[in-house]
C-alpha cells in the first residue's frame, strides 16, 4: 500500500508541484487549501505524514498542528517562511516533527518524508525485551514504551521518547545537536539543528521539576545536552 500524504497549502503554485512530485514517487497524495478542511480530513482518514503550511485561511497551521497533536501522533512537517523563525520554533513546540522553509525543492521534501517513514517503521519494531532504564527519578519501560517521572506517568511524543532514550542510555554523556537530530531521524540530518533545541525544550517541560531551571537535561556549552540523575 502506498504511503498516504496530506498536503495543506493555500498557494496553488506550491500545492501543485508538491502533489506532482509526491505522486511521481508513488505516494498517495491528498491536497486541501485551508486549515478547517485539513483538520476535518485528518480526523476522518488515515495519513502517514501531513505536510502543513503555517499560514492558512480558516484555522491556521499552528491551530491544526496543536489540535492534531493532542489527538494523534501522525508525523507533521511544517512549511514556514524563511524569515519566520518564531513560526518554526512554535511549530516544534506544538509537536511538529520537522519544518521546511520556503522556498524549498520538492526533492528535499520527498527526502524528509521518506526519512519520517523509515523512522516510523523502526519505531514499530519490537522493543528490546522487558528492560527498564532508570536515571534518577526517570523510569523508561522499553516493553510498554512508557515513561514515568518521580512516580507519575508522562505522555511523550515518539520523537520525545526517542530523544529521552538516547540520553538515558548513556547518562552524563554530552551529545551534540547533530548527533541528537541524526538519532531522531535515523539518517544524516540536513535541516536546521536549532530544531534540536525545541525538542529539548518540549522534553524538559514534561520531565523537569522546574523547566525554567533544568536539573535533569543539562546544556553543555558549545556542545549540546546531557541527562543526569536528579
Amino acid at each position: 500500500m502506498s504511503p498516504r500524504v496530506l498536503v495543506v497549502d493555500d498557494e496553488p503554485d506550491i500545492l501543485e508541484p508538491i502533489a506532482y512530485s509526491l505522486e511521481r514517487e508513488h505516494f498517495e497524495t491528498v491536497c486541501v487549501n485551508n486549515g478547517t478542511a485539513a483538520l476535518d480530513l485528518a480526523r476522518r482518514e488515515r495519513f502517514d505524514v501531513i505536510v502543513l503550511d503555517v499560514m492558512l485561511p480558516g484555522l491556521s497551521g499552528m491551530d491544526v498542528c496543536r489540535t492534531l497533536r493532542s489527538e494523534s501522533d501522525v508525523p507533521i512537517i511544517m512549511l514556514t517562511a524563511r524569515d519566520a523563525e518564531v513560526d518554526r520554533v512554535l511549530g516544534l513546540e506544538l509537536g511538529a516533527d520537522d519544518y521546511i522553509t520556503k522556498p524549498f525543492s520538492t526533492a528535499e521534501l520527498v527526502s524528509r518524508i521518506r526519512s519520517i517513514l523509515r523512522r516510523r517503521e523502526l519505531d514499530r519494531a519490537p522493543a528490546r525485551g522487558s528492560a527498564e532504564i532508570r536515571v534518577g527519578g526517570i523510569v523508561i519501560d522499553l516493553s510498554k514504551h512508557s515513561v514515568s517521572v518521580d512516580g507519575r506517568d508522562v505522555e511523550l511524543t515518539p520523537s520525545e521518547f526517542r530523544l529521552l532514550l538516547l540520553l538515558a542510555e548513556e547518562p552524563g554523556r554530552a551529545f551534540t545537536r547533530d548527533q541528537i537530530m541524526e538519532h531522531l531521524w535515523r539518517t544524516p540530518y540536513v535541516g536546521d539543528t536549532r530544531a534540536c533545541d525545541a525538542h529539548i525544550s518540549n522534553l524538559r517541560g514534561k520531565i523537569e521539576r522546574d523547566p525554567a531551571h533544568p536539573e535533569r537535561i543539562l546544556t553543555v556549552r558549545h556542545v549540546g545536552y546531557k541527562l543526569v540523575a536528579a
